[in-house]
C-alpha cells in the first residue's frame, strides 16, 4: 500500500471525506500530529518512506526530496509554492500541483476587513475602551478612496469585486494581466505601472507570490513615495515587505498604518512592529475559514491522487 503524508494542521477539520477518498484509492495516511509547522529535519524523517505529500507551509527543500526516494507527487494545500523547491522537484521527476483559487474568497475578505480595521482604528479603540477608556478615535471613510491591488490573480480579483461594491476607485498592477479582459472592463479597473499605483493608492494591498524578484518589493523607497495618509495591507507573504523599512515609515509618519496577516518569521517574537498602535498583525488566518478549509482539502486530495496515479502508469 502506498503511503501519503499530510502536514497541514487544519486538514482534518475539513472532515473525514478526504481520508475516506484516500483510503478508497489504496493509500495509507500519515499525519502531522505535532500541532505545529514541521521543520526541515522533521520533514526528512516523516517523508523518508512516503509516495505522496500533501503539504501546507512546511519546508519541502532539496534535502527533503533527496532523502525521500519513493516521493513522486507533492500537492500544495493552498496556492503559494514558495516553500517548495520547484527546481529540485523537477530534476527528481516529482510532480507538483496546488489548490489554486480555493482560498481566494477567504483571503480577500480578510484583506478588505483589514481595510476597515485600519480606517476606523478598530484595534486601538477596542483596547482603549476595554481598559476603561471612552476615547473617540477619528477614522476615515473607505467609500471614494483608491485601492491599489498589486497582483490581479484569483485573490486580487476577489478584492477588486469587493472594493468595487464599496465604491472605491480600483487601480491594479500585474505584468501578466490581459488589460482588455471583460473582468477589467466590468469593474472599471485601471492598470497602472507600479510606481504610479503606489503613489496614488490610499490602500495598497498585496496579492502576489514570493519570488526572487518580489522579495522586499515594498521597501523604503516605495514607502517614501506613498501618501502619508495611506495604508499597506499584506495577506500574501511576509517577505514581500522590508519590515525594518516599514517600522521606520510607521514610526516617522511616512504612512498612516499597516495591517498584515503574514510575517517573515512566524510568529514574529519581540519584533518592534508588533508593539506599534498603527500596525495590526493577525496569525496567518487568511485561508483559515470553514469553507476554504473544505475546498482546499478536497482539491488538494484530488490533485494528489491524480498525480500518483499518473506517476504509476
Amino acid at each position: 500500500m502506498k503511503k501519503v503524508l499530510i502536514t497541514p494542521r487544519s486538514f482534518r477539520q475539513a472532515g473525514d471525506f478526504t481520508f475516506k477518498l484516500l483510503n478508497e484509492n489504496g493509500f495509507e495516511v500519515i499525519e502531522n500530529t505535532t500541532g505545529k509547522t514541521l521543520s526541515e529535519e522533521q520533514m526528512i524523517e516523516l517523508c523518508a518512506d512516503v509516495d505522496g505529500l500533501l503539504v501546507g507551509i512546511d519546508p519541502v527543500t532539496e534535502r527533503v526530496m533527496k532523502n525521500s526516494p519513493k516521493l513522486k507527487a507533492i500537492s500544495k494545500y493552498g496556492a503559494g509554492l514558495d516553500n517548495i523547491d520547484i527546481d529540485a522537484a523537477r530534476s527528481l521527476n516529482i510532480k507538483i500541483d496546488r489548490a489554486a483559487g480555493t482560498n481566494a474568497v477567504s483571503v480577500a475578505e480578510l484583506a478588505v476587513g483589514l481595510f476597515f480595521t485600519l480606517a476606523r482604528n478598530i484595534v486601538p479603540v477596542s483596547l482603549s475602551t476595554k481598559q476603561g477608556g471612552w476615547e473617540r478615535f477619528r477614522g476615515v471613510e473607505i467609500t471614494g478612496k483608491t485601492v491599489g491591488i498589486v497582483g490581479l490573480g484569483m485573490i486580487g480579483q476577489e478584492v477588486a469585486r469587493m472594493t468595487s461594491g464599496l465604491g472605491m476607485k480600483i487601480l491594479a498592477y500585474d505584468p501578466f494581466v490581459d488589460t482588455e479582459s471583460d473582468f477589467i472592463k466590468e469593474y472599471n479597473i485601471e492598470i497602472k505601472e507600479l510606481n504610479e499605483l503606489i503613489s496614488s493608492a490610499d490602500f495598497l494591498t498585496l496579492h502576489l507570490p514570493l519570488t526572487d524578484s518580489t522579495r522586499f518589493m515594498i521597501n523604503s523607497d516605495v514607502l517614501s513615495s506613498m501618501k502619508n495618509t495611506a495604508f499597506v495591507v499584506n495577506t500574501a507573504r511576509g517577505e514581500l515587505v522590508d519590515e525594518e523599512a516599514l517600522y521606520k515609515a510607521l514610526s516617522e509618519g511616512t504612512i498612516a498604518g499597516a495591517a498584515f496577516d503574514v510575517f517573515s518569521i512566524e510568529p514574529p517574537g519581540d519584533h518592534p512592529l508588533v508593539k506599534m498602535n498603527n500596525f495590526v498583525l493577525t496569525s496567518h488566518i487568511g485561508a483559515y475559514t470553514a469553507e476554504a478549509n473544505i475546498r482546499m482539502a478536497q482539491v488538494a486530495t484530488e490533485n494528489l491522487i491524480r498525480m500518483l496515479k499518473e506517476q504509476s502508469q
